[in-house]
């Protein structure tokens, strides 16, 4: 297999999809003989001409209004937003349009097709208008899917199911993995199952839950942790919504222990859902609290990136503290 970065891989995915069904479209901000700001979007213009793949204005709600109506008309866009931090203008469309197409009129018509795509996440220095996880703020929506996928394999599986699934897909692409995550991608047509979280490692001391970049922070925490004696099982979410209870129920069942890790905020991220909902069904095998390792309740610093960012010298703490409670 064919070695290729994070961004390589997401092309390729593109590249896949729109070669396989003349439906897929992709359009966004600069994403047209530019290929995007990072470049994820290259060549497919060129291959597929100005009527699959263009740019648009810059107005982040008219290109979500824009991609709920060719999806409603049958079509399946492919809509980037430059940077997560942007997504803000078209938040009305996304949840009170995108998400609630298909209940407001009963399936008589829908907006499945619609995958939504855009780089997240702190690691860059971008500051705090390039640099937030807003992952929560889409999961508390139903009907919509969130998708995180963590290295380049991951990232083309995932994303050839969001575009394939019918309902509305949100893509968060961990921006800082983009050239740094780099690995062995088939190069034919696959799919990776949405809802379904992956057991990377096999553990029996406390299981360890992240998704995207913290996934590398989580694997740097459990060779700390390993070095001390503590087994580790860990757990790579993939879909934050659905996310799937019973993988990680039954790793607690067997561990008796949880930490869960994301960039985002602590107050309202999605490990307090996670926390709730196991402690709801495995209150009686808990041998400490549910931790939660998350970014600060502070807009993203620039200068303090290292301070907010939950790294793994902060996971490997909360580890010994979990298991000398």
């Amino acid at each position: 297999m064919p070695e290729m970065n994070m961004l390589k891989a997401i092309n390729n995915a593109l590249d896949t999809a729109m070669a396989a069904d003349d439906k897929v479209i992709c359009f966004g901000e600069d994403v047209g003989v530019f290929g995007g700001v990072f470049r994820a979007t290259s060549n497919l213009q060129e291959k597929y001409g100005r009527a699959r793949c263009f740019n648009t204005p810059l107005v982040e709600q008219g290109i979500i209004g824009f991609a709920n109506g060719l999806a409603a008309q049958g079509s399946k866009p492919v809509a980037e937003i430059q940077f997560a931090d942007y997504i803000f203008p078209a938040f009305d469309q996304i949840i009170n349009e995108s998400a609630k197409f298909r209940y407001r009129s009963g399936n008589l018509f829908n907006v499945g097709g619609l995958t939504i795509r855009t780089p997240y996440g702190g690691g860059i220095s971008g500051g705090l208008y390039h640099s937030q996880s807003p992952e929560a703020y889409f999961a508390h929506t139903p009907g919509l899917k969130v998708v995180v996928p963590r290295n380049p394999h991951q990232a083309k599986g995932l994303l050839l199911a969001s575009i394939r699934d019918p309902d509305p897909v949100l893509f968060f692409e961990p921006k800082r993995l983009y050239r740094a995550s780099v690995g062995e991608v088939p190069e034919e047509d696959y799919q990776l199952p949405l809802g379904k979280a992956e057991i990377l490692k096999e553990g029996d001391g406390i299981t360890l839950l992240a998704w995207g970049a913290q996934m590398e922070m989580v694997d740097k925490a459990a060779e700390l942790a390993e070095k001390e004696g503590i087994s580790c099982e860990i757990i790579d979410l993939r879909t934050i919504v659905p996310w799937d209870v019973e993988t990680v129920v039954e790793s607690v069942f067997k561990t008796g222990r949880l930490l869960v890790t994301h960039e985002a905020p602590l107050t309202g991220g999605f490990a307090g859902e996670i926390a709730a909902t196991i402690q709801q069904r495995c209150f009686l095998y808990l041998e400490s609290p549910i931790a939660r390792v998350t970014g600060l309740d502070t807009p993203f610093p620039l200068t303090l990136e290292k301070e907010y960012m939950p790294d793994h010298l902060k996971i490997f703490e909360a580890i010994k503290q979990s298991i000398d409670y």
